[in-house]
């Protein structure tokens, strides 16, 4: 099915991603509708190397279509959108975009990690099984290397005694952090995390977030949605704020929590607080 080329998309965008700028994920005017339903409207986004980006904002935002976008499980209507300077989805024919093949959006695919609210592990499988499915079948990844990576990712985590459980032994957090680990054995050039606490027991939460932090730490380059606004205060460089399918707000954290860009954020914030 054929998209008409968005030529302009990007020029309002904050940040051009020019060559040179080690622009990891450009996202350009891109829009999204489900019939009637606008759910992304002319989102622009840059996300350079190293960088958090924390995404937040009210239910039904935007936020997890446009993660979701980003590595083509939703394709979206038109605009465009590059993981390291490569057309996610579609190739140009001509004046218009059409729908690339599999194989190629899967190429990319492969350079995205992206950790889920369920954290969607192979019950069947071993910890350490579940985190060498992917560098072995989909990278080709020599099995003692895989081994060397997925222990490397579980001691990341704090999991590496845990190798050999299956996940209805681990608790939640336990099994988020495995999630992640899964994830890192990939080796991407960005993680993708769709509000990973939320299915959460409360005291379970702060232990997935210190692996986030940890991985701040590394300079992952991540971008985040998440309703929890201290990880965004004390991790994120930049916030997003979206609502009805377009980002209000694109600042640098300080700014965004100490002098809120607009009223709608202000009241947010006074509503959910950062504590």
């Amino acid at each position: 099915m054929g998209m008409v080329a968005n030529e302009a998309a990007g020029a309002n965008a904050p940040n051009s991603g020019a060559p040179g700028d080690d622009v990891i994920l450009r996202v350009d005017g891109i829009t999204k509708s489900y019939g009637a339903n606008i759910v992304l409207s002319d989102v622009h986004l840059i996300v350079r190397r190293g960088e958090t980006i924390a995404i937040i904002g009210p239910s039904g935002s935007g936020k997890t279509t446009l993660l979701r976008c980003i590595n083509f499980l939703v394709p979206y209507d038109s605009g465009r959108l590059y993981v390291k300077g490569r057309l996610m989805g579609y190739r140009q024919e001509g004046d218009r975009l059409v729908r690339d093949s599999e194989a190629n959006v899967n190429l990319l695919r492969k350079r995205i990690g992206m950790v889920f609210q369920r954290f969607a592990l192979f019950p069947h499988r071993s910890v350490l099984g579940n985190l060498l499915e992917g560098p072995i079948y989909v990278l080709k990844v020599p099995r003692e290397e895989a081994i060397a990576r997925a222990r490397e990712a579980l001691r990341l985590v704090g999991l590496l005694d845990k190798e050999d459980r299956h996940p209805h032994e681990l608790s939640g957090g336990q099994q988020q952090r495995v999630a992640i680990a899964r994830s890192l054995c990939m080796q991407p050039d960005l993680m993708l995390f769709d509000e990973v606490t939320s299915a959460l027991d409360p005291e379970l939460v702060d232990e997935v977030l210190a692996v986030m932090r940890d991985l701040v730490a590394r300079h992952m380059t991540m971008v985040v949605v998440t309703h929890e606004l201290r990880f965004a205060r004390d991790a994120a460089d930049r916030v997003i704020f979206m609502q009805e399918g377009r980002i209000l707000a694109d600042t640098d954290k300080d700014t965004f929590f100490q002098a809120p860009p607009s009223p709608r954020i202000a009241q947010f914030l006074r509503r959910y607080g950062t504590h």
